[in-house]
């Protein structure tokens, strides 16, 4: 029988905001690979009876190497990533090994999208990101920094709405501390920033402060942060960049 890879986006980590589609390709898989912390988040009932490969933190491209060898094997592989699979996920590294290894002719491949953590976080920050938006990584695990730099300087001095990913880590103290700072050069003080820490999980944790009082120490890992552009403002405590209705229409009416 051919083998199968399927790159499956399970979302934030709760249940009820698994797509039906990427729990579908769950349940069809008899091999189940993926970061330990994100094969957590699959219940139990789902992974029962079937091959289960996790591996730690900086293991992508081990992970992916055993997915591609279960489904030249003949498997039905389901490779996991939290959020979105395509943004920061396993589905662009899975590609490009199955292009490098040969198998593309062999393999069926498919990946299948999941609600991604800007869109969990900006659920939970009210409508941050209505109008246009930019989405920078802080990691330089694989960007040099000055890239990384270059993009934030280049999105706050376009007014984009940024979300930032990976602000801090054990390794990485300081990197969002510098990208608070360049968009103090761009932004009003009075700007809404939020943080968002372990959304739809555990632990969950809102913060919205002005951009003045906005505090690098408060986020993880596993925060995401959004700063706002220079229409972003709260409205009923939540904080909203306005798409542009109010110019055209009477929306009190």
């Amino acid at each position: 029988m051919p083998g199968r890879l399927t790159v499956v986006g399970l979302g934030p980590g709760d249940a009820s905001l698994l797509a039906p589609m990427a729990l579908d390709a769950l349940c069809q898989a008899d091999t189940v690979v993926g970061y330990t912390a994100y094969v957590e988040l699959i219940a139990p009932e789902v992974l029962a009876g079937k091959t289960v490969t996790a591996t730690g933190m900086t293991g992508e491209v081990a992970r992916c190497r055993a997915a591609l060898e279960a489904a030249a094997a003949g498997r039905r592989v389901a490779l996991v990533s939290s959020g979105d699979a395509g943004v920061y996920g396993m589905a662009g590294l899975a590609l490009e090994m199955l292009e490098e290894t040969g198998l593309a002719e062999r393999l069926a491949f498919v990946v299948v999208p999941g609600i991604p953590a800007v869109c969990a976080a900006a659920a939970l920050l009210g409508a941050p990101l209505t109008h246009d938006f930019a989405v920078v990584s802080l990691s330089d695990l694989l960007t040099p920094m000055e890239a990384v730099r270059r993009r934030v300087r280049a999105a706050l001095a376009a007014d984009f709405v940024l979300a930032l990913y990976n602000p801090r880590s054990r390794r990485r103290h300081g990197h969002l501390a510098e990208a608070l700072e360049e968009a103090r050069q761009y932004r009003d003080p009075a700007v809404p920033v939020g943080m968002v820490k372990n959304a739809f999980r555990p632990g969950q944790e809102i913060r919205v402060t002005p951009l003045s009082q906005a505090d690098p120490d408060f986020a993880d890992m596993l925060t995401l942060v959004v700063v706002g552009n220079s229409a972003t403002r709260l409205a009923a405590g939540r904080m909203l960049t306005p798409r542009g209705y109010a110019e055209k229409y009477a929306l009190g009416q």
